[in-house]
């Protein structure tokens, strides 16, 4: 096993604090990346319905010959795939193409609140958690009025919610309400996309001053915020990099001044008018 730590989410489910992502990973790629990574001593996989790459995601998992409780694997629900029973239909498909019992995590993957169906979609996810197919239950891309609504009309709170998160979108309201109400931050593209970030100064002076790479000095910062982070890499360099984060600390200063990158960036969509399928 690697030295990756735990978060405990809101349930007591234990999960890795640093996994490994599979957006716009092939299919078949997607075998073979993840492979690579659980060989680094990755244990937490985050896949989707929407990536169409669960079925190699899957095929990875049972050729690793891990105990299937040393492994956490997360999916997603299809924007297509929201109400009560399209929802429940969807996790059979989404379990039969893993080749798995159950997942650790479920999540919504878009609230898509054009179309308003994202509370009937939870209480779907309310029954697959109940009957234990889903050891935690969460959601993506919300934001905290859409989570406000979940916590009002709903009766489990989301364990995690895995939004955009890097130095340039820190997402500070969402984390402090995340926060209050004990759930647990995740970030996606937790390093931005591009080069734009990694090759900024102030981070590249704070990565030199440790002897890491910018990267490394970016998933540090995230994982001394409390953020889980799942970087995606289909190079074995980079896999094996992305990992190898936990043999030194950001003071104080290093911190802020990764915090200091903030300026609003916005890679993804704003979850208010994503609504495709």
């Amino acid at each position: 096993m690697s030295s990756v730590p735990f978060v405990t989410l809101n349930n007591g489910v234990k999960m890795p604090q640093l996994g490994f992502g599979v957006w716009q990973v092939p299919d078949e790629q997607a075998t073979v990346a993840v492979g690579q990574a659980l060989e680094a001593g990755y244990r937490s996989i985050d896949t989707a319905a929407l990536y169409r790459n669960e079925e190699g995601t899957g095929k990875a998992l049972a050729a690793s010959g891990l105990p299937r409780e040393e492994l956490f694997v997360t999916t997603k629900l299809g924007n297509g795939d929201h109400g009560y029973d399209s929802a429940l239909r969807a996790f059979d498909a989404s379990l039969a193409n893993l080749a798995l019992d159950y997942v650790d995590l479920y999540l919504i993957h878009w609230p898509m609140p054009l179309d308003d169906n994202y509370v009937d979609t939870w209480k779907a996810f309310e029954k697959i958690y109940a009957e234990g197919r889903a050891k935690a239950i969460g959601v993506s891309n919300f934001k905290p009025a859409h989570l406000r609504r979940l916590l009002e009309e709903t009766e489990v709170v989301p364990a995690i919610n895995q939004i955009e998160l890097h130095p340039n979108f820190p997402q500070a309201e969402s984390r402090a309400f995340h926060s209050a109400h004990d759930i647990v931050t995740e970030a996606w593209s937790p390093l931005g996309q591009g080069k734009e970030l990694l090759q900024d100064p102030e981070l590249a002076r704070v990565a030199a001053k440790h002897g890491v790479s910018p990267a490394q000095a970016v998933l540090r910062w995230h994982l001394q915020l409390g953020n889980v982070v799942i970087p995606k890499s289909v190079t074995p360099a980079r896999i094996k990099e992305n990992i190898d984060v936990f043999g030194f600390d950001l003071d104080d200063t290093d911190m802020e001044t990764l915090g200091g990158l903030d300026n609003g960036t916005r890679l993804g969509g704003d979850p208010d008018n994503v609504n495709s399928r």
